[in-house]
């Protein structure tokens, strides 16, 4: 595994250099400054506003460097021709893209770690006092980035085979309709055929369901997200991302670079 944390350090590196980072990271530091405001303005349910929309410009804020930087992980390193120079090398492929998707997810979980120290700068300036249930904020957020991780491996395994711009509509798109994977897995229309529904209901089972890690509503009435709960996302998202980076390395081990 050496060579895939010799990657993995690399792009972490690039990461933090690239200045696109910290301008989405000061943008998620600015909108819970916003939060701060907005939660003075509305009275007797400050804390609420401030955990709702910072948890919601963590989420955003990191599916951008997620789904962006995940494209570029691949496609850059080959439009600069370092890619060549470093298959060249006693490395795999299959040890390149792991070293890349270890690499932003250290950089994502930097960031992710920086915007909730942020949200808890924010409800200390408002109430001066932290709360017990305050803490059920870090659950929220460690939910949040197992969603980023998925997300970042959708992002590579559609920058092995197409072009960037596709990438990005494909994880954009994968993203969306995974929000709404129960409500397919549910859905009842008298105008569908049998076929049909069973065919929605398949899908649904595919997709990725994102949902599952939004728990924002729970933690902004500060109640404590379920340990069962927490146990089965983690385990979803590390054998999900694990069958979408074993494809993506398929595809990559099988792409003609030259």
């Amino acid at each position: 595994m050496r060579n895939v944390w010799v990657v993995a350090t690399n792009t972490f590196r690039e990461a933090v250099r690239d200045r696109v980072l910290y301008n989405l990271v000061f943008f998620a530091l600015l909108m819970m400054g916003a939060a701060i405001l907005v939660g003075q303005i509305s009275i007797g349910i400050e804390e609420s506003v401030i955990i709702s929309l910072g948890l919601s410009a963590i989420s955003i804020i990191g599916i951008f460097i997620a789904v962006f930087i995940g494209v570029g992980l691949v496609s850059k390193e080959m439009d600069k021709r370092t890619l060549y120079a470093l298959l060249a090398k006693p490395i795999e492929r299959w040890q390149f893209l792991i070293g890349k998707f270890a690499g932003l997810a250290m950089t994502l979980t930097v960031n992710t770690a920086a915007m909730t120290a942020g949200l808890y700068l924010a409800l200390w300036t408002v109430k001066h006092t932290l709360a017990s249930s305050d803490v059920y904020l870090l659950t929220a957020t460690y939910l949040i980035l197992l969603k980023l991780t998925l997300i970042v491996a959708l992002a590579m395994l559609f920058s092995c085979f197409t072009s960037p711009f596709l990438a990005i509509l494909f994880t954009v798109g994968i993203y969306i309709a995974g929000l709404f994977a129960m409500d397919l897995r549910r859905l009842q229309a008298v105008n569908l055929t049998p076929a049909t529904m069973s065919m929605f209901r398949a899908v649904s089972y595919i997709l990725p369901n994102f949902e599952n890690f939004n728990v924002m509503a729970t933690v902004t009435h500060g109640r404590a997200v379920s340990a069962s709960l927490v146990g089965q996302c983690t385990i979803y998202a590390i054998l999900y991302g694990a069958i979408v980076l074993t494809g993506a390395a398929l595809v990559f081990s099988r792409r003609n670079l030259k």
